[in-house]
């Protein structure tokens, strides 16, 4: 279900996330992608509220940027049924706005567990009952869900998903083509059944983006904040991305990067430094 891109120019395939530019306002992000010969971007919910989705998708149109997803819908393991309510209108409103930015994927982080409810094995299960709910108007939408498997360090939090076998035994028992699975780096690069799951994804046309940056040491004080610039860690690009290639992925390749160092960075040097390592490591493996 991945998209070919199209030839480019510039460096074929790369798309920025908006976060690895974090702190640098949008339209300046969007002149310093296009800029640098960049044809992509993937976008956060949190630039929608700012300025509106109308505007935005205006802003990324005049600069000749395509958009490769948005971040992030999900959050669907509340046990309350009003809150479980709320999270799936939430998300209906997501994939309305990547309707109208013309992203062809939303990014699902799932959702993690609370102090009161610590049942993870439960919570699961209402994510797979919130992801049935959801996979018809994606489907009419023509919008994929892309569920992410984010670090176990992250599952009490943010993703009570793990591992991409996770994620694929959702979207399987949803049974929906709208729903398949992200693979990033930064968070399943440790995982020993990665290649299993690739292929796995594949076969299944569940394969739906592929997401890259490097796992820092030491971590950061917030864990999230420890994503690096490819070859700055431990994350083999070339073996991974050999089997997203083998897997016949084509689609975008979009660079995630939280890290304060990378922000503090002009936006312009921070792309540079992106798409150079991306050429040296990602895109020949791709």
């Amino acid at each position: 279900m991945n998209t070919p891109v199209p030839e480019t120019e510039g460096t074929p395939r790369l798309s920025i996330n908006r976060w690895s530019c974090r702190t640098t306002g949008i339209q300046e992000f969007l002149e310093a992608t296009a800029a640098a010969g960049i044809e992509a971007v993937g976008l956060w919910r949190q630039d929608v509220e700012e300025i509106g989705r109308d505007a935005l998708r205006r802003r990324t149109d005049d600069a000749g940027l395509r958009v490769s997803s948005l971040c992030r819908g999900g959050f669907l393991t509340a046990a309350p049924a009003a809150e479980r309510t709320a999270a799936l209108d939430e998300n209906r409103r997501a994939i309305d706005e990547a309707v109208a930015l013309g992203a062809p994927t939303l990014v699902m982080v799932v959702g993690g567990l609370s102090r009161e409810d610590k049942d993870v094995v439960a919570a699961r299960g209402r994510v797979t009952e919130g992801i049935a709910a959801l996979a018809p108007y994606a489907e009419s939408a023509g919008i994929t869900l892309s569920l992410e498997p984010m670090h176990p360090m992250f599952a009490a939090d943010r993703s009570v998903l793990s591992t991409t076998h996770q994620a694929l035994d959702i979207a399987e028992q949803v049974g929906s083509p709208a729903v398949g699975v992200v693979v990033d780096t930064y968070h399943v690069w440790w995982d020993p059944q990665l290649a299993g799951a690739i292929r796995r994804a594949a076969e299944a046309d569940r394969l739906l983006a592929y997401q890259v940056c490097d796992w820092n040491l030491p971590l950061a004080a917030e864990p999230l904040f420890s994503r690096g610039y490819m070859g700055d860690g431990f994350v083999d690009f070339p073996a991974i991305t050999t089997l997203i290639r083998d897997a016949g992925y084509r689609g975008d390749i979009e660079v995630e990067i939280f890290n304060e160092d990378v922000w503090a960075t002009p936006v312009a040097e921070s792309i540079r430094i992106i798409a150079e390592r991306f050429e040296q490591l990602v895109l020949p493996h791709a």
